[in-house]
This record gives structure tokens, sequence and C-alpha cells, in this order.
């Protein structure tokens, strides 16, 4: 199993919430996971992925040349399309508001990350992807490297959580919608 799945349960009794956390590099099968709220994708089958999209390559350019993962976006792209989800990627100069919030399924996100060796944080950054996603009417945070998922709130809070993110730079945006929803367009609000 990939990382170390952890369900917590909400006060009122509803659906548990889903959350791998952080192994080796493999930050896109837990958002992967995370986004889907169910272990869905491992090391292996992403890894699988890998040979399909570069199948005579002698070093893959879709991960880590050390095997320990850090998948890159046509990974998570490839994995979502075997479930009938598409990936749309959110141009950063249109307002969130133009998204229509019921009909993305998640989102996920790929930030710059500080690399951290136990309690030394060193002066390097690298890529790290994570989940966001409404459960029980609430949006959650669902990085892997969290200890736990951590409550963002409502359609406005996400909106300002995403905006703040793209605002520090660096930042990508994956909405995670059913494929006919990316046909027919209808995750993004043209009236605004």
């Amino acid at each position: 199993m990939s990382g170390n799945p952890e369900k917590c349960e909400e006060e009122d009794g509803e659906m548990p919430v889903y959350h791998e956390k952080q192994r080796l590099e493999l930050c896109a099968v837990h958002a992967l996971n995370n986004v889907l709220q169910r272990q869905l994708f491992s090391q292996e089958a992403a890894d699988e992925i890998c040979k399909r999209l570069a199948p005579d390559s002698r070093w893959n350019p879709h991960r880590s040349v050390l095997g320990t993962g850090n998948y890159d976006v046509n990974v998570i792209m490839t994995a979502l399309q075997s479930l009938d989800f598409a990936t749309v990627w959110w141009d950063k100069r249109r307002s969130l508001e133009e998204l229509v919030l019921c009909n993305i399924h998640g989102f996920i996100v790929n930030i710059p990350s500080r690399i951290s060796m136990g309690l030394l944080s060193l002066p390097i950054q690298r890529r790290h992807w994570i989940a966001i996603r409404k459960i029980n009417g609430l949006y959650y945070n669902l990085d892997s490297k969290l200890k736990a998922p951590a409550v963002i709130g409502d359609d406005t809070d996400v909106r300002l959580f995403l905006q703040n993110r793209i605002s520090q730079g660096l930042c990508e945006v994956l909405l995670v919608v059913q494929k006919d929803i990316e046909v027919s367009g209808t995750w993004l609000n043209c009236d605004r």
C-alpha cells in the first residue's frame, strides 16, 4: 500500500476523510488517492503508467531516476483518464469566481516545497503535489505532508486558498472533473 492512509471521522459521523501520508517521493500517488478518497493507485501502478508513456526510453522522463517516485503531470493525467476523469489546467490569469465548483470533483495542485532531512530543512525547493477535495460540505487540504487533513472551509474559502497559492507564484492548479464535464465545459461559468 502506498503511504499510511488515515480516515478521520468527522464529529457528526458523516463520511470519513481518506488521507494518505507522504512516503518517499510519492506525492503524486498520494494526491491521486486523496482526491479520489480511496486507494486506487500505487507506486507500481504509477511506474507502469511511466513505462507506457515512454516505452523505449532508457531513462524515463516521467519519474525519478532513483525509482522513488517524483512523477510528473503526465502520470497524474493518464491515471485519472483511466477512471473516466479529466484534468483541466487552470489558467491562472482568470478569476477563480469563474469556476463552477459543484462540477469539479477536486483539485490537484503543484507547489514548491522545501526539502528536509529529519529536523533539518534544506534551502532547496522541489515540486510537490497536493489534493483538495470537498467532503461532507467542506473543502479539505489533503496534502500528504500534513499529519491530518486540514479543513479549508466552504466555496469562498477554497477560492481564497487557491488564490493565495497562485499569488505566491510557482503554483499550478489542475481541476479534476468527470470526462463529460470536461467535454461540455460546464466546469467554467462563461457568463462572469
